[in-house]
């Protein structure tokens, strides 16, 4: 069973920077994806950013292009995400996804890091 774990999040003011790290328990990193969702209360869960290993593409949303950024921590370790300039719409619940890289569905969730801005 793959283990996901989140770490890093807080309370920032607007405007300044904040970086999540997500710790995995898989051995073969290069050959899966991993993500970044959000979710605040009442409202469903929205993707934020993803990476495949291997190939080392990213994608992310259009609501934080350009202010956060998605990479590897260490090979087979995890990855983090660079949140920059923050904003108060940036506040939730930061929850990191895994997948093999070929599959259509996030197979395996972390329990969630909190991450609060304030205006």
């Amino acid at each position: 069973q793959v283990e996901l774990v989140e770490s890093g999040g807080g309370l920032v003011q607007a405007g300044g920077s904040l970086r999540l790290s997500c710790a995995t328990s898989s051995r073969t990193f290069g050959y899966v994806s991993m993500a970044w969702f959000r979710q605040v209360a009442g409202k469903e869960r929205e993707f934020v950013a993803a990476i495949t290993f291997g190939g080392k593409h990213t994608r992310y949303a259009d609501s934080v292009k350009g202010r956060f950024t998605i990479s590897e921590d260490r090979a087979g370790a995890g990855v983090s995400l660079q949140m920059n300039s923050l904003k108060p719409d940036d506040t939730a619940v930061y929850y990191c996804a895994a997948k093999r890289s070929s599959a259509s569905e996030w197979s395996y969730w972390g329990k969630g890091t909190l991450v609060t801005v304030s205006s």
